[in-house]
């Protein structure tokens, strides 16, 4: 009997000990210090390079697998960098000056003023008016963002114009659906980039990288032939693979609204507050279009925006009430992750992958077609898991895509292409893109996602996204002309 419980001590001993070794802050300091060992065993980094990548790897893991606010993990890991001597102080300081935090001001307190307008009710009620079903007004509203791609060349300022009627549309959903429809909205405007020229302005910069190095290029026309079919596919994909992986599966499907109120609200007269708040999104719409025009970026116009719509006596919201609907947490973690994104460039991080990649993509030279596209897509697919700015990308890959090119003799308009497309996926983490932070909260303050979800729709759709875009070039893409 003795011995029995011996054993039995000594099992419960064993799993005890296993419990402690694969627990989560244990898996935690171990991934930690596997990353501090790679990194200093890595050439071509110096130590403030090592320092920021080091920071950077540490708040992607917490991020993701743990509940601290993440504005609290990014400024701690700042003040990180500056603390071990590997940046100054103004990193920290700088970081409120991005553009893409005044974006994200200017976005709320607009938002803001289209909910208090009623113009956000009367916009969701329109799309809600003819479907009996949630799942009916999710592919609808999915729909409604997929055009704007057309008529809003910046997925910030899609995104921004999203936010209110999303606001507005989840009171109609449970909170596990909400959910689902805030990871949606940024994901389907993301997926739907591809179909134009003007769907992003790394599009542009390639193209311009194209000209100068090849005296080559890729017409408005010949894009939108390629890209549309591709962005619908795409994005189509996400819906589905996003409701399959989060959508309540014994949930309530009928969509209730007020029968009464909804049709008669929907023909109302615009009130003067709504037209005044309409003409302003249009003037907004408008701006952000031709920003090449007069040269004011879209956060700056999204601030004249903000400002007016706050302006006394004559504006639509108060101060006060523009301040109140901001995510200030949010504003904090968007800037130091930020900063997070800029140091890695200011330090040569980045120089030092591109040089990597560079060297990884001539061992391809005498491999078969199949292979050099799935390289070309695999590198620009996963290049937003280490540079997170579009743009940064593109000036960054782009160039060797081109000299990849060169050396294999293909044809560089289509290894841009393909690059430029695979660099548009960037649904892994909320600061992989702007658009992904404007609906992005760590904290339970009002309706969001969080980065754990992104995580496991990314796992489930990268690899297909890689699929469909190997699909459409030995099929589709080759029909209509594009060929290496």
């Amino acid at each position: 009997m003795m011995e029995g419980l011996e054993k039995q001590l000594q099992k419960n001993r064993l799993f005890l000990s296993r419990d402690r070794l694969f627990s989560k802050p244990t898996v935690l300091m171990g991934l930690h210090v596997l990353f501090l060992a790679a990194i200093l065993l890595a050439d071509g980094l110096d130590y403030p390079a090592k320092i920021s990548l080091f920071a950077f790897l540490s708040a992607m893991v917490l991020w993701i697998a743990t509940k601290i606010p993440a504005g609290f993990v990014a400024v701690s890991l700042i003040a990180f960098v500056i603390l071990m001597n590997a940046a100054e102080p103004e990193l920290l300081y700088e970081s409120l000056s991005e553009e893409v935090v005044w974006l994200m001001i200017g976005s709320f307190i607009i938002g803001q003023a289209v909910k208090e307008s009623g113009l956000a009710e009367r916009l969701t009620l329109f799309l809600l008016r003819k479907s009996k079903e949630k799942g009916q007004a999710l592919a609808g509203v999915s729909a409604v963002l997929f055009a704007t791609v057309f008529f809003i060349p910046s997925t910030s300022g899609r995104a921004a114009l999203a936010m209110p009627i999303i606001s507005q549309l989840s009171q109609k959903y449970t909170e596990k659906e909400q959910r689902v429809l805030v990871l949606l909205a940024p994901v389907v405007i993301l997926m739907s980039t591809s179909a134009t020229l003007i769907g992003a302005g790394s599009h542009l910069i390639g193209i311009g990288l194209l000209e100068s190095t090849a005296q080559q290029s890729i017409s408005f026309i010949q894009w939108f032939v390629w890209g549309l079919p591709f962005a619908a596919v795409a994005t189509l994909l996400s819906f589905l693979v996003a409701n399959w992986l989060f959508w309540p599966k014994h949930g309530e499907k009928r969509l209730e609204i007020e029968q009464a109120a909804g049709p008669s609200l929907v023909k109302k007269q615009l009130k003067p507050i709504e037209k005044k708040t309409l003409i302003l999104l249009c003037a907004l719409i408008v701006l952000w279009m031709t920003e090449s025009l007069h040269g004011y970026d879209i956060a700056f116009v999204a601030m004249i925006g903000a400002i007016l719509v706050m302006a006394p006596n004559c504006g639509v919201i108060t101060w006060k009430q523009g301040m109140k609907s901001v995510s200030w947490n949010l504003i904090v973690f968007v800037a130091a992750a930020a900063a997070l994104g800029k140091i890695l460039v200011d330090t040569g991080v980045v120089e030092w992958l591109e040089g990597g990649m560079a060297n990884f993509l001539q061992s391809f030279t005498d491999a078969p077609e199949w292979q050099i596209v799935f390289v070309i897509l695999f590198v620009s697919v996963t290049s937003h898991l280490y540079i997170t700015s579009h743009t940064t990308r593109a000036i960054v890959f782009i160039p060797a895509f081109l000299l990849f090119s060169e050396a294999i003799g293909a044809n560089p308009s289509a290894v841009v292409f393909l690059s430029l497309i695979g660099m548009n996926y960037c649904v892994t983490f909320p600061v992989s893109s702007k658009a992904l932070l404007l609906f992005y909260e760590d904290e339970d303050e009002g309706v969001s996602y969080d980065a754990g979800s992104l995580v496991k729709l990314s796992a489930v759709l990268m690899p297909l996204y890689i699929a469909l875009m190997m699909l459409f070039y030995f099929t589709y893409w080759q029909w209509t002309g594009l060929q290496l």
